[in-house]
């Protein structure tokens, strides 16, 4: 595989579901900025994460294995990272973020040359849950997306001219809390709301959604999509330093989410660990130097991203995003395993265009149910695909990483290292 593509920048936002987006059909003109950017890029309107929260939904994004390989039981990163790969062809690479939870805490520094999580006070789990509940306590959640476009473009600069790079910048804005800054607080609605009054509405929605009003949910929703329109100018503005550094043009930009939020439709709020459209169905924006241009709606998975960009170097992928094959009957796979009382749950869905499949297994019984298929021909897939997903679990078959473990020592043997 060639490409005319120099640099690569991965931009993600954390809990931005597709369908708030203008360039999906939304009422609102939240994302002004990334509509530009679909219209010149690959837009992927059938894009659906790899999971449905961030421990796992990151890892998926950042490796190209789906989570139960990613990531370890305490969520650790298991796995290599793109960023490995490209250190590997001779790319500088950097992250910028502020998520606690794919911090250095975890090892996501893996593979990347400058590793900025946010977190200044250490390096282990310990002290970034520390932060994270002094942070609470300050009501400061996350770094803005102004801290973190000012950082990463620091280190654009500080690269030497014609340095081939990888950047990955994590915006936390459309997380919740909802607060959205300034000008953008009442963008949507005419009540003001104190920080403090906006993370306590977020909390009660999670903990006791049944006691949130329908006026509630509308202030909530509000607040997210200006939270969407504030993060959307800022992404705006990161673009356009790049075209000030005559960067743009020789990159390739995808733009996606780790996962989306729900606003009470299925009885929850925020993204617990279901697999619902509104927490997996998510932007997925290619733009090329080539300008390509097109909607696409073959249905994709956040998988993609990494597979195409490391076909360029001689991986494999069996769908390309830089040259998307049409297909609607194509079939893409999340998954989630529970939490405290459900951690003996594992959630599986399987989605083509306009059908979809959910799964569940029970751990301690041992059983499997699968239901709400729009699809009936999606029942077989999924089956399938969740006993693939036990047999790698209980090592009846290798996972890609250890298939990538062999390949290494089968090179070391062939190099004499190895008797």
């Amino acid at each position: 595989m060639t490409t005319d593509w120099d640099n690569i920048i991965l931009l993600s936002a954390d809990a931005l579901r597709a369908d708030h987006l203008s360039c999906h059909g939304y009422e609102r003109e939240t994302s002004p900025v990334l509509d530009d950017l679909a219209a010149e890029s690959l837009h992927f309107m059938n894009a659906y994460s790899a999971s449905s929260h961030t421990r796992e939904a990151v890892p998926a994004l950042l490796t190209g294995e789906y989570p139960d390989t990613a990531i370890d039981a305490k969520y650790r990163l298991a796995t290599d990272t793109v960023a490995k790969t490209l250190s590997e062809e001779g790319f500088a690479t950097a992250g910028f973020h502020s998520n606690p939870f794919v911090s250095r805490a975890y090892g996501f520094d893996q593979g990347f040359d400058t590793f900025d999580d946010d977190l200044h006070f250490g390096k282990h789990k310990v002290i970034a849950l520390a932060q994270r509940a002094l942070d609470k306590l300050r009501n400061r959640h996350y770094a803005r997306a102004e801290e973190i476009n000012e950082r990463s473009l620091e280190w654009l600069d500080s690269l030497d001219d014609d340095e081939p790079f990888f950047l990955w910048n994590h915006y936390m804005d459309t997380h919740g809390p909802y607060e959205p800054p300034g000008e953008y607080a009442t963008l949507y609605t005419d009540e003001t709301v104190s920080g403090r009054n906006a993370q306590s509405l977020y909390q009660r929605a999670i903990k006791d959604p049944d006691s949130i009003t329908d006026d509630e949910r509308q202030l909530l929703i509000d607040l997210y999509d200006a939270e969407i329109r504030y993060n959307d100018e800022r992404i705006g503005e990161f673009l356009d330093a790049l075209r000030e550094r005559d960067l743009l043009e020789n990159s390739l930009v995808v733009f996606t989410a780790d996962h989306g939020d729900a606003f009470g439709e299925h009885g929850y709020y925020e993204h617990p660990r279901y697999l619902h459209d509104e927490i997996t169905h998510v932007p997925l924006i290619v733009r090329q130097p080539n300008s390509e241009s097109g909607v696409v709606e073959t249905p994709a998975s956040t998988l993609d991203i990494v597979s195409t960009i490391e076909s360029a170097f001689g991986g494999e992928s069996e769908f390309s995003l830089v040259d998307p094959v049409a297909d609607r009957d194509r079939r893409v796979f999340s998954q989630a395993r529970g939490e405290n009382e459900d951690s003996h749950l594992r959630r599986y869905a399987v989605r083509t265009h306009g059908a979809n499949c959910l799964g569940e297994r029970d751990r301690k019984s041992d059983t499997i149910s699968v239901s709400d298929c729009t699809d009936h021909g999606l029942r077989e897939s999924l089956s399938e695909f969740i006993s693939d997903r036990i047999r790698i679990e209980n090592d009846e078959v290798e996972s890609e990483a250890d298939e990538v473990d062999e390949e290494i020592e089968r090179r070391l043997s062939a190099l004499g290292y190895k008797d």
